[in-house]
Formats: C-alpha cells, sequence, structure tokens
C-alpha cells in the first residue's frame, strides 16, 4: 500500500503540535504584525534569530487590533533547530493578550 503524502498545511499543522508539546520555552519580541504574518525574535546559545510564522489559523483567537500584539512573548522552539519555532500553536500560545486600555 502507497502512503498518501500530507499537505503542505497537514505538516506546517504537524510541526506546530510537535513544537508545542515537545519544544524548550524563552523569551522573545514581537516585532511587527502585517496582515496574518508576525515577526518576532529571540536568542538561544548566543544567537539571535529573525522568525515570520503566519497565525491565520488562530485569527479568531488573536486580538482584531494588531496593534496590541507587539511586545514580549514565549516562543517555543527546538533546541536541534533553534529557528524552527513558534509564538502560537494549536494547543499552546505564547502571546500575552492584553486588555485593551479603557
Amino acid at each position: 500500500m502507497i502512503g498518501k503524502r500530507r499537505s503542505p498545511e497537514q505538516a506546517e499543522r504537524a510541526r506546530r503540535l510537535y513544537l508545542g508539546a515537545r519544544g524548550r520555552i524563552t523569551e522573545a519580541e514581537i516585532t511587527a504584525v502585517q496582515g496574518h504574518s508576525v515577526s518576532y525574535s529571540y536568542h538561544v546559545g548566543g544567537v539571535s534569530y529573525q522568525v515570520v510564522q503566519d497565525v491565520s489559523p488562530f485569527a479568531d483567537a488573536l486580538p482584531q487590533d494588531a496593534s496590541l500584539l507587539p511586545g514580549p512573548v514565549l516562543v517555543r522552539y527546538l533546541p536541534a533547530n533553534p529557528a524552527n519555532s513558534i509564538v502560537i500553536g494549536e494547543q499552546w500560545s505564547g502571546i500575552r493578550l492584553m486588555a485593551p486600555p479603557e
């Protein structure tokens, strides 16, 4: 029986699930938000990483006002490949949502 290949969406979901369950946590900073792309930076082992994550699958869980997102967050990353990271996934989020100012 020949196996069925995963779609890019299925592969990305599997990556996020794995990172959410097994990745190490470190502090990061969201540096920009453009549409459904979140740019963030963090340091591991003296190396700086700049990463962009497509957060469109989680649009309903994020504030509609994207100006609330930039700031400190947590990321999960793989120690063997620290550039492989996420700020939000299906079962984990490092985004600290703030209440809007009154």
